[in-house]
């Protein structure tokens, strides 16, 4: 992939965010995550690559744009996989909460993980744990070797999982430990990041959420120097068979950051909807201007730019509903 590519794909996620910012605080999810989808498919045709769409918005027959197994591109450049969530966290944008995001990831073709939409038991850490914690482990062996390692008592680790019922025995585990926890409504993909932003006061992400968004995940952290482990949930035999069908040989198994974006160059880009952790949202400016603020990243040179855009809108009303 060229280097050139890091520019057009952000290019991609900023039409996609001042698309769904509209929709902020609205209470109509559907309708921001739609006007996403529909900006980001129409940017990728600017976007010299023959891409294949891996993780997207479902198969064919219930997603309309960016489904699986969609080409998206100009058609001209090296082939890729691409993975992409339009609006992570369609519930954030409709209730105006923070960090909600537009995504993508892209990798030489054969590289990212054809992720089932299902669960995913997930682990990510920053670069100063990369190697050292596993899935392997209990979440409390993972605490003692992440504070050993850190050098920093355990009461001042602090750990970020999904506010979910599902993550209870988590929970108590965490603060009989006494380690510190933060808790999130929603933006899987931004929690997972967030140990390897050194603002974000993070040090570990545990617990469980969507395969597809531990994708993108781990691609930002191939980025970032971080490591990333996930291990499928499937809830009964259909999601088992859905993981065998899409190239899986064992659904149980824990995967590494390899297994889900491979070892040669990724592409990460984020842009901020609503403003969050690590990345403002979309600010409205006088004389019809929107600012935008955006994360792009490459493994294979471990850049990390943020971009700053002022873009010029026309004065469109919102659809009729």
């Amino acid at each position: 992939m060229e280097r050139e590519l890091a520019m057009e794909v952000v290019r991609v996620t900023e039409l996609a965010a001042l698309s769904a910012a509209r929709w902020m605080g609205r209470g109509q999810k559907d309708s921001a995550d739609g006007a996403a989808t529909s900006a980001m498919r129409a940017m990728f045709d600017s976007v010299s690559v023959r891409g294949t769409v891996v993780i997207g918005e479902g198969e064919m027959d219930e997603a309309p744009m960016l489904y699986i197994g969609e080409q998206v591109g100009s058609g001209v450049g090296p082939e890729v996989d691409i993975a992409v969530d339009p609006l992570e966290g369609t519930e954030l944008v409709a209730k105006g909460l923070d960090n909600a995001i537009a995504v993508i990831a892209m990798a030489d073709k054969g590289n990212l993980l054809h992720a089932p939409d299902m669960y995913m038991e997930k682990l990510a850490v920053g670069p100063a744990l990369a190697g050292k914690l596993s899935l392997s482990n209990s979440l409390q062996t993972n605490l003692h070797l992440a504070a050993e390692y850190l050098n920093k008592p355990l009461d001042t680790l602090t750990v970020l999982i999904l506010d979910r019922e599902r993550h209870e025995e988590h929970i108590d585990i965490l603060r009989n430990m006494g380690v510190r926890i933060k808790l999130i409504s929603d933006g899987d993909v931004a929690g997972a990041i967030a140990p390897a932003m050194e603002e974000s006061g993070i040090d570990l992400y545990v617990g469980s959420g969507g395969a597809p968004e531990g994708v993108l995940a781990a691609a930002a952290l191939r980025c970032l120097g971080g490591d990333f482990m996930g291990r499928l949930l499937p809830a009964n035999q259909s999601e088992y068979e859905r993981c065998i069908a899409m190239g899986i040989d064992n659904p149980h198994r824990i995967l590494s950051i390899t297994d889900l974006v491979g070892n040669e160059d990724v592409i990460f880009a984020a842009t901020g909807i609503t403003s969050g952790d690590f990345l403002e949202g979309v600010h409205y400016l006088d004389h019809q201007r929107a600012k935008t603020h955006s994360l792009v990243m490459r493994a294979s040179t471990r850049t990390i730019r943020f971009v700053e855009a002022t873009h010029y809108l026309p004065n469109k009303p919102l659809p009729e509903q």
